[in-house]
């Protein structure tokens, strides 16, 4: 099954307000693998970046203010994600943001049945416990050492290998497959050394060991098995 993980990072918090999307990155997955295509763009949202919200992300309005409007590339982001489910990290706030941002040039909404939530996930599976993205990365062991602030691609490519795990791990599409000849098997470039099968080894009792037994056995005080004689 495709799917698409994806992250945006805004000018603030509400939609409604006025604030806007200035960078998405999608990344595809297939059976929960990454198939290495990705879409990721910046974008120009035609006002003055806050403090606040360039201390999350490090985007400035001088480094927004030669990118391309939201409409200017929303057929290629629209092409890119096509009907796959979309994956989010509090998916409400990135598909508020995306819907907005899509009505604004004149484009249908995506459908909030496609939505899937790893925040909700992640409660469901670890109640109690952080759910934060730099939480959930420290539990299952995923490196991000490069994120050093908030960044929309590369949080979408840390959330797919999150969202793998709090699925079942890299085993979820572990099958087998009945046409061999479908398999690729690497081989070793080493040299492959070829045992002989050992002999079967005898494993009948000579008939000395079998008269050493009987009288070991004639030997014992009542037997459990005697009992049932």
């Amino acid at each position: 099954m495709r799917e698409i993980v994806f992250d945006t990072e805004t000018t603030g918090l509400n939609p409604a307000g006025g604030d806007r999307m200035v960078e998405i990155g999608c990344v595809e997955i297939y059976n929960r693998v990454e198939t290495g295509r990705h879409f990721h763009a910046y974008f120009n949202p035609g006002r003055d970046m806050p403090s606040e919200a360039e201390a999350v992300h490090g985007l400035t309005t001088i480094f927004l203010s030669d990118k391309p409007h939201f409409s200017e590339k929303a057929e290629e982001l629209i092409d890119f994600i096509e009907d796959s489910p979309l994956v989010a990290h509090n998916a409400s706030f990135d598909f508020g943001f995306l819907n907005h941002e899509l009505e604004l040039c004149g484009r249908p909404g995506v459908c909030m049945s496609r939505m899937v939530d790893t925040l909700t996930l992640a409660r469901s599976k670890h109640p109690g416990a952080k759910h934060s993205l730099d939480a959930l990365c420290m539990r299952f062991g995923i490196d991000r050492s490069q994120r050093i602030r908030h960044g929309a691609l590369l949080d979408a490519q840390l959330l797919a290998q999150v969202y793998v795990e709090l699925t079942g791990g890299r085993q979820i599409g572990l099958g087998l497959v009945a046409d061999t000849a479908s398999v690729a098997v690497q081989q070793s470039s080493g040299p492959v050394t070829i045992r002989e099968p050992r002999p079967p080894r005898p494993h009948a009792a000579a008939q000395e060991e079998l008269e050493r037994h009987r009288a070991f056995i004639a030997q014992l005080v009542n037997p459990l098995w005697a009992r049932f004689a």
